[in-house]
């Protein structure tokens, strides 16, 4: 004689299950999403960035524009405070950072803004020609960087007589341009020049 086996109730233990998968497949919808809008905060941030820096060429550009139109004569062997112009190399002291050194810089009145641009960028710059005191760069007193070509003519190839190599001696600036923007975006763009 066989006896039937009561069944093992299962009431309720699927309800019990996909609640639970509910709850996990929500919290991992919930991590996703958070995920997702992490991301786009990140690269709406890399954006800004981007158009800091693109600004940023923008004050380099005018500072050398401002540099051709000035570079004629005897111009640019002083200070021109006034046009963001130092004739001298300024450099942030130890432990200071660009930041710190660009207040003092716009304290003293050596710092040129720019109008906002469509991209809600401020732009400033500064020139500091790369010589160690002022006057005219062609004096050795003043130190100042000038062309490889200006100072290796004697050790030339060409200086057996031959061929005379005929070059203007250039000297360099240093253009540092800082761009404030949305976000607090504070970006710096540095660029050396010849002329």
């Amino acid at each position: 004689m066989l006896m039937n086996a009561p069944k093992a109730s299962q009431k309720g233990i699927a309800l019990i299950v996909a609640l639970i998968m509910l709850v996990v497949m929500t919290l991992a919808a919930i991590a996703l999403v958070r995920s997702v809008d992490t991301s786009n905060i990140i690269a709406g941030n890399l954006a800004f960035k981007q158009s800091a820096t693109h600004s940023g060429d923008f004050g380099i550009e005018s500072a050398i524009t401002w540099l051709e139109a000035n570079n004629a004569g005897t111009t640019l062997h002083a200070n021109i405070i006034a046009s963001g112009y130092a004739a001298s190399r300024q450099d942030p002291g130890a432990g200071q950072s660009w930041d710190d050194f660009w207040t003092v810089l716009a304290g003293n009145n050596q710092v040129i803004t720019l109008a906002t641009n469509a991209s809600g960028d401020t732009v400033s710059y500064t020139i500091q020609r790369l010589c160690n005191a002022v006057g005219d760069p062609a004096s050795p007193s003043t130190g100042c960087q000038v062309s490889p070509a200006a100072s290796s003519n004697a050790n030339s190839s060409q200086d057996a007589g031959s061929i005379a190599l005929l070059y203007n001696s250039q000297v360099y600036y240093r253009i540092t341009s800082r761009v404030t923007g949305p976000r607090n975006t504070v970006d710096y763009v540095q660029a050396v020049v010849a002329l």
